[in-house]
């Protein structure tokens, strides 16, 4: 097992990666008080679950099994969480589990930040993306019909455990998309990286435990300092949202859950290299590099069929990195250095919205 500590002060907490991890070490000293509440989906349940409780400590252990899928990250399903914390009369001092992707991670979280003013709660993720991504760093949320993760709270976890023994069940799409958020640290942080995997991509894909080990460990090592500089993203975490602001618009006007989250990120990222390239700041075999390597990990790198430029800008005005109404991309000058910014040609953006959507 390794360990990777996310430096926040007193509300700092290590991220175990490896393999055997649901062992009671590792998750007694973090659970406070007598009450669990372990908060799962109808996929991730079955696998799980009966594992996660047989070495949990001997105190009162709940759970609440949610729909799977992005479409179920709403504020009606997170009042379910609620009901059973009320039903099971979970006090101030419960431990929330997260026990399943980004979306039982964000909601559970939120839940957490939420409930009686904010409770403990452990992160458990099962995907490859909420392991390298959404499960550090305490951002939680629901979506919103106008908007993803609109509606949140920063909260963060007592733990995180992120075991790559739950990989070998995850489908292969649900791989990919993963993968998107890892190539996006390499792209972002550090070339060399972004070397590796593209060295190693068809291992990773072959899911090679050695080789998700280590490609987890160096994107939760990139995440956790960032975290540790900038807990609220107000300044350098933006810089992790690399196709984002191109990506949500695509789930939103797709309808969350028919894209995955790393499938509209990987042509998000690829619409950012595009502009990126348009503005002179890389060159054209860079972005083919991009291209090739979101492909090899068998991502898509076209936007959906019928989407047009307008619907793209309508969606991006209410990305969360609009700031009095200047809309700010996370682009590259490099590939291992991005930048936030609102200088860029609107023509360009124009050029790109163009060219990637009908």
């Amino acid at each position: 097992m390794q360990t990777l500590n996310v430096d926040l002060g007193d509300r700092s907490y290590p991220i175990f990666i490896g393999t055997d991890l649901f062992h009671p070490d590792n998750l007694t000293p973090y659970i406070k008080g007598n009450q669990v509440l372990i908060v799962s989906n109808e996929t991730v349940a079955p696998l799980y679950l009966e594992p996660l409780k047989a070495v949990l400590p001997a105190v009162q252990i709940d759970d609440v099994i949610l729909p799977d899928g992005e479409k179920f990250k709403t504020l009606a399903q997170l009042n379910a969480v609620f009901d059973r914390l009320l039903e099971c009369r979970h006090n101030r001092t419960t431990t929330l589990i997260a026990l399943g992707g980004g979306v039982i991670g964000d909601m559970t979280g939120f839940a957490a930040a939420c409930y009686q003013r904010g409770v403990n709660f452990i992160q458990i993720p099962t995907t490859l993306l909420s392991q390298v991504d959404s499960s550090v760093g305490g951002k939680t949320g629901v979506n919103h019909p106008l908007g993803k993760n609109m509606i949140g709270a920063f909260h963060q976890p007592q733990v995180v455990l992120a075991s790559v023994d739950v990989l070998q069940t995850l489908p292969d799409r649900e791989l990919s998309a993963g993968l998107a958020e890892v190539i996006k640290y390499g792209l972002v942080y550090d070339e060399g990286f972004l070397g590796w995997l593209e060295t190693n991509m068809s291992g990773l894909i072959g899911r090679d435990a050695s080789l998700l080990s280590y490609a987890i460990y160096r994107s939760c090592e990139l995440k956790a300092e960032v975290v540790a500089q900038d807990e609220k993203e107000s300044g350098v975490r933006a810089l992790l949202n690399l196709g984002h602001t191109f990506g949500h618009a695509i789930e939103s006007c797709q309808g969350y859950g028919n894209w995955l989250h790393g499938e509209a990120v990987a042509v998000g990222t690829v619409m950012a290299a595009d502009l990126s390239q348009r503005l002179g700041w890389i060159s054209s075999d860079d972005y083919q590099r991009v291209v090739q390597i979101m492909q090899a990990a068998n991502l898509p790198v076209t936007a959906p069929r019928g989407m047009t430029p307008e619907e793209f800008m309508t969606l991006m005005s209410v990305d969360k990195k609009v700031v009095d109404g200047q809309l700010r991309l996370i682009l590259l000058k490099a590939l291992g250095k991005a930048v936030v910014t609102d200088q860029f040609d609107p023509a360009a953006l124009q050029q790109t919205l163009t060219r990637f959507a009908a």
